[in-house]
């Protein structure tokens, strides 16, 4: 194992990323199939903030549960109930409420958990501004995409760009998915998430996308590699730094997730944190196993590259043949005394 990682630091270890793109492409399909899936079956937990409603906050009592406050506000006459916890204090979203009936909840709170009715915050969030968050957003994720698109065409080529805009919106699909199975809220801070982890995918696809064109420009047309064969060879080089990259950066996020929200509390994060968690690790195997691949399909249909692979694969082909013609030993055809004798010296009897 030591040897191994030692190996995987150097680049030392050649692993065929691109000749296994049927694998991947397939693995990519059956993971945004099933965010798809989820999306349409399940939805997007839209938070208050896109959709409108009613928050309260109010301090947490001793041996309160989700289950004994969901029903306390239910029998003020609420329908919809989401109880989270932020910290010291149950935040509850309901539907849009009136303002008749929002005393009544902060009352029927007040008067279950022993409070002041004051110390039951509320807040009211029109469906319109919510809507124009939404917006927003999409304006926003539209205008990040384009600005990409421009930047790799101009710092590379299009056919790059491409790739990597497929492998972002691969990101984003498979994030969302996880979101619409796992029930989590979407709130602003989630769409922010959302621009990290493509702000993030794309600095490791850029990174990967820079190694190839390195390597890939000292291809001539008497080169013992096609285009494939480099690319890999530039992801050996690069993978441990994708690799570290990804795993001081995760680490962090993990502990926000699992700790800060599970031991301490911390509910208000979570939304974030889950999609930095999942858009960075998918955001590592799509720079390397989809954004790769799909450029490297791209280029081999140039005439020239396809003319090196072809001169190649004839060279390795006589290469082949030449090693295996000098492997056989010829029989001398010869015999004495009914003994047949071979090149090597040896006797056989007939």
């Amino acid at each position: 194992m030591p040897g191994i990682i030692s190996r995987l630091y150097r680049g030392d270890i050649n692993i065929d990323f691109v000749g296994k793109r049927k694998l991947w492409y397939g693995l990519s399909a059956l993971l945004m199939i099933v965010s798809i899936v989820g999306m349409v079956v399940h939805g997007l937990n839209l938070g208050v903030e896109f959709k409108g409603g009613s928050v309260f906050d109010f301090p947490r009592a001793t041996n309160s549960s989700v289950e004994e406050v969901r029903t306390t506000i239910k029998d003020a006459g609420v329908h919809q109930v989401i109880v989270q916890e932020a910290g010291p204090n149950w935040r509850v979203t309901t539907e849009s409420l009136d303002t008749n009936e929002v005393p009544k909840v902060q009352q029927a709170v007040a008067d279950k958990y022993h409070l002041k009715a004051d110390d039951v915050s509320t807040q009211v969030i029109g469906a319109t501004w919510g809507g124009e968050v939404m917006q927003k957003a999409w304006i926003g994720l539209a205008v990040f995409m384009l600005a990409i698109m421009l930047y790799l065409s101009l710092a590379f080529e299009w056919r790059m760009a491409l790739a990597a805009i497929v492998a972002l919106v691969h990101d984003l699909v498979i994030t969302a998915g996880i979101y619409a199975w796992s029930g989590f809220e979407v709130t602003p801070a989630t769409m922010l998430g959302f621009l990290t982890i493509l702000g993030y995918s794309l600095y490791d696809a850029v990174v990967v996308f820079d190694m190839i064109k390195e390597v890939t420009g000292k291809l001539g047309t008497s080169a013992k590699m096609t285009y494939t064969q480099a690319a890999n060879n530039a992801l050996s080089h690069t993978l441990i730094r994708s690799l570290n990259t990804s795993l001081v950066a995760i680490l962090p996020v993990a502990a926000i997730l699992f700790i800060g929200t599970t031991l301490l509390g911390a509910g208000t994060l979570k939304d974030l944190s889950l999609a930095l968690f999942v858009g960075m690790i998918v955001g590592t195997y799509s720079s390397l196993c989809v954004a790769t691949p799909i450029l490297v399909t791209l280029k081999e249909r140039e005439p020239q590259w396809r003319k090196l692979a072809e001169r190649v694969a004839q060279r390795e082909a006589s290469v082949a043949k030449a090693a295996a013609a000098s492997a056989k030993q010829p029989v001398v055809a010869g015999s004495q005394n009914g003994v047949a004798t071979t090149d090597d010296g040896k006797r056989k009897k007939r």
